[in-house]
């Protein structure tokens, strides 16, 4: 790492223990540079001077472009992770499976088309999964095992669905929803092949839940 390049003491890979508002304009101001010019090309100095900052103060919160890219992701996702585990806590005899699947996955439908900021990420990362394979397992390992994990504890605990794996349960019902993302919005497949969401969530949920006998819709 060159001398300029060296974080400083107070560095903080997500920024939090700086100016909050600084970090989230250096974060935007990487976005743009990720997104027009993909992982490689997009230098420290190009993001610094997107972000309308000195060099000095974008190795102040974050120390090289591998972490900055992974407080990236964990910011555009962080709304999904944060209300996940409520939406999931919701697992009483009085809150059937069914309700709770749904709202998830009518929840992460609808408000991933709107977000320009996620889009443009899973672009990224999908695009330069080849030639930074780390980039790739790190949000897996970041993002989607923590998701998996809560998804198949979650599932584990509704014995009336009597489910063998409640972790492939887990891969199915949240793969099956990004499949449909990524076909539908990042491919650009609504116009070649359109499922409408509601049909897609409501036989999704069906699959899931098939052998649960004391649900009456």
């Amino acid at each position: 790492m060159s001398p300029a390049a060296q974080p400083t003491e107070n560095s903080s890979p997500s920024g939090s223990k700086n100016n909050p508002e600084k970090a989230d304009v250096i974060l935007a101001g990487a976005l743009e540079v990720f997104s027009e010019r993909g992982y490689a090309a997009a230098s420290m100095e190009k993001i610094a001077k997107a972000a309308s900052v000195s060099k000095p103060t974008l190795y102040k919160y974050f120390q090289d472009k591998e972490g900055l890219f992974l407080a990236l992701v964990r910011q555009l996702t962080n709304k999904n992770q944060a209300r996940l585990p409520m939406l999931l806590a919701h697992s009483g005899e009085d809150i059937r499976p069914q309700k709770v699947l749904k709202k998830i996955a009518t929840m992460v439908i609808n408000d991933f088309p709107r977000d320009e900021a996620i889009l443009k990420l899973m672009r990224l990362i999908i695009g330069e999964s080849e030639r930074f394979p780390h980039l790739a397992q790190t949000f897996v390992r970041e993002i989607e095992k923590p998701m998996f994990e809560k998804f198949a504890a979650y599932f584990a605990q509704q014995t009336q669905l009597q489910l063998s794996d409640p972790m492939v349960t887990a891969r199915v019902f949240t793969g099956s929803i990004v499949h449909y993302l990524i076909i539908q919005k990042v491919l650009y497949g609504d116009e070649v092949m359109p499922l409408d969401c509601d049909r897609m969530v409501d036989g999704l949920v069906e699959l899931i839940t098939a052998k649960d006998k004391t649900f009456s819709p």
